[in-house]
C-alpha cells in the first residue's frame, strides 16, 4: 500500500471515529434526476454513501460531477433487505411529515445514521415509518425530494461545522 492510500486510509477513520458517518436514500424514486441531485450533494456534504429502495435507476444525467467516483451507490429491491443490511449501531431516521417528527430547526443530528425519504407522491411506507428510530421534518411545506435530501445534509454539516 503507497503513502497516499494508507494516509487516506487512516485519516478516513479518524475521521469517522470522531464524526461519525451518515449515508442518505430514497424510497421508490420517482426520477432519475432526483437521484442524481441527491448523489451530486451527498457527495458535496460528505455523506458515506447514498440508496436507493424499490425502484433501481441507471447512470444518472443529473450527476455532472461524476460522484459514482467517489462515493458508492446501493440498491435494495425491499426496505427488508434494506433494513437487514443496516450497519452495527447505526440508527434509521425518516424525513417525513409525521405525528413523531422533530422540527429540523431544533434536531440534534446523530453520529451514526442513515436518512430517509420517500418518494414525493407517497412518502414512507408504514413500515418504513415504524421501523425509523427517529423522524424529522422540514419546514414550510412540501419540497422536492432531493431538495429535502441536500436540507438535511447541509444542516448536519452546519451544526457540525459550528459545534468546533
Amino acid at each position: 500500500m503507497n503513502n497516499f492510500i494508507a494516509f487516506f486510509l487512516h485519516y478516513s477513520n479518524q475521521n469517522m471515529r470522531e464524526n461519525g458517518y451518515f449515508g442518505i436514500g430514497i424510497m421508490n424514486p420517482k426520477t432519475e434526476m432526483n437521484v442524481g441531485s441527491l448523489w451530486r450533494s451527498a457527495n458535496i456534504l460528505g455523506a458515506s454513501f447514498i440508496f436507493t429502495i424499490g425502484t433501481r435507476i441507471a447512470k444518472q444525467q443529473s450527476d455532472t460531477s461524476h460522484a459514482f467516483k467517489s462515493i458508492p451507490f446501493y440498491y435494495y429491491k425491499t426496505f427488508e433487505e434494506f433494513y437487514d443490511a443496516m450497519p452495527y449501531d447505526c440508527r434509521l431516521v425518516g424525513v417525513e411529515l409525521d405525528e413523531r417528527s422533530e422540527k429540523i430547526e431544533t434536531y440534534t443530528h446523530l453520529s451514526r445514521c442513515i436518512y430517509i425519504l420517500g418518494a414525493e407522491d407517497i412518502g414512507l411506507t408504514a413500515e418504513a415509518r415504524k421501523k425509523c428510530h427517529q423522524m424529522i421534518e422540514l419546514p414550510n411545506g412540501m419540497y422536492n425530494v432531493s431538495n429535502s435530501g441536500c436540507i438535511v445534509m447541509y444542516d448536519r454539516h452546519l451544526k457540525s461545522a459550528l459545534k468546533q
